[in-house]
């Protein structure tokens, strides 16, 4: 079920009353059920999958627990971790995995003989899949007591508001509220329907706004010159933001009007002003589950070789980061392009520091902001890009112009005003959606904290409910309803 969705729009509020009317101990239950129908109304049969794992991770935890033998409790981790990986290698890696071996056997004159699968990758399987390894990671490292109720444990994993797309939850955090009586709260339902808002504001006025375009120039980038290129390209990052901490934010706003707290995914990355700090407000909750479970590990692993191991666990860690993304080595490139953006960061932290220290702050914070912005959006262009061609070319022709044209020309546009296709949509259009980057950026400023107070809630009410209708006002008229995907459904 998308949040985007006239299905979602009567799915939430029934689930959330039927929640507060039912009685605590069978609470639980009602938003199990809930949460499976909500999984199942995209293929219901893929519920068999989680439901597998499930159990396995179910039983693992329990008997994690209660072995004293280190060796025992590692083979329980284990059989939890390949059946996790397993099914997800399975659906997600195998046809990628059998493509390469089919390029190498040919390299050799030797055909390949194992057959590809044709099935469909279920939706979110790599979210629900990291999240339930975390649950057995941090039972057998002692931070987490097994869950004995199997409903609530089955929650965990299948909780509908983060079921497809996150954040990626640590059983410390979400587990016992669970086991909590929440009670129906006015400011629980103000701060989560604002955000609720707040997030298909994002998706369905600036996300699937732009979508038009991007889709546009990607599906066939050789017709338009350099600067409709560089157009495309930075559009898309404001495109993929708004898409998934715009799911992010639904989610989040969600789980919080039935009184649920959850893990904050974003945090205004694109205020970064390195790579590094990027990271850290992008996606959250997988930054930090790599970097809990695989960038320090192979980093205490590797501390005899000094900095140059934390440069292999960086780019270790990203590389698989872009393999998690999707089965392309182009996703792969995205992540490695990353790794060495930070392992740069890393190796050169007392350089930038002194020209930190002897550049003007007025000069050095923008250029810092710009070029992170710009490396994160051509790095995009190979995470957007279905082929190496396509990525190569696209970055390839960004200064460039078709023959006849100057170079902010774009072929078959004429006069302003007129209904010719700029860029896929009415050059009105176009200028209207790029209005929207600057509104959106004011907002956001808008929302953020200070002093764990937003600025907005600080304004007085003749300021803030104009803000509100205007939002909801764009949400209706300018909102795009067609049923579009969020991006992340993919992974």
């Amino acid at each position: 079920m998308l949040f985007n969705s006239v299905a979602f729009l009567i799915f939430f509020p029934v689930v959330t009353l039927l929640y507060f009317l039912l009685p605590h101990k069978l609470r639980w239950s009602w938003l199990l059920a809930a949460s499976c129908f909500f999984y199942m109304f995209f293929k219901p049969e893929y519920i068999l999958i989680l439901g597998f794992t499930i159990v396995v991770d179910y039983f693992a935890g329990i008997l994690i627990a209660q072995q004293s033998d280190p060796k025992r409790r590692k083979q329980y981790l284990l059989i939890s971790l390949v059946a996790n990986i397993g099914v997800l290698a399975v659906f997600k890696y195998y046809n990628f995995l059998n493509d390469n071996l089919t390029g190498l056997a040919t390299l050799f004159g030797f055909k390949n003989p194992v057959p590809y699968l044709t099935m469909l990758l279920p939706i979110g399987l790599s979210f629900h899949t990291f999240q339930a390894m975390s649950y057995t990671l941090e039972v057998y490292r002692g931070n987490q007591e097994p869950e004995k109720h199997f409903g609530i444990y089955a929650l965990y994993v299948m909780f509908y508001p983060q079921l497809v797309a996150g954040p990626i939850e640590r059983p410390q955090n979400v587990l016992h509220q669970f086991h909590q009586r929440h009670h129906f709260r006015l400011d629980n339902l103000y701060a989560g329907l604002q955000q609720i808002v707040w997030g298909l504001f994002k998706k369905v006025v600036i996300a699937d706004r732009i979508a038009i375009i991007v889709d546009h120039v990607y599906a066939q980038p050789s017709l338009h010159n350099g600067f409709s290129l560089l157009l495309t390209i930075l559009l898309y990052s404001f495109q993929i933001y708004c898409d998934f901490s715009g799911y992010s934010d639904i989610a989040l706003g969600t789980a919080k009007v039935m009184g649920f707290d959850l893990m904050k995914n974003f945090n205004f990355p694109f205020r970064s002003k390195t790579v590094t700090e990027f990271w850290r407000r992008w996606h959250i909750s997988l930054y930090t589950w790599f970097s809990d479970y695989l960038y320090t590990p192979l980093a205490i692993a590797q501390r005899d070789r000094g900095k140059w191991g934390v440069v292999f666990a960086i780019l270790v860690t990203f590389s698989v980061s872009g393999l998690w993304h999707g089965a392309s080595w182009t996703f792969v490139v995205y992540g490695l392009l990353h790794g060495m953006a930070l392992s740069y960061e890393s190796l050169n932290k007392k350089y930038r520091k002194r020209a930190a220290k002897n550049t003007p702050a007025w000069l050095y914070a923008p250029f810092s902001l710009l070029t992170t912005f710009f490396f994160c959006s051509a790095a995009w262009v190979y995470f957007r890009s279905g082929t190496f061609a396509q990525a190569n070319y696209i970055l390839g022709h960004v200064f460039t112009r078709q023959p006849g044209h100057n170079y902010f020309e774009v072929p078959g546009h004429q006069v302003w005003g007129e209904p010719v296709k700029y860029l896929g949509v009415p050059a009105s259009e176009l200028f209207g959606t790029l209005a929207l980057i600057p509104l959106l950026l004011l907002l956001e400023q808008l929302l953020s904290n200070r002093k764990n107070e937003a600025v907005l809630q600080r304004l007085p009410a003749a300021v803030r409910w104009p803000i509100y209708y205007s939002v909801l006002f764009l949400l209706i008229f300018l909102g795009v309803y067609s049923k579009n995907n969020f991006i992340y459904f993919q992974f």
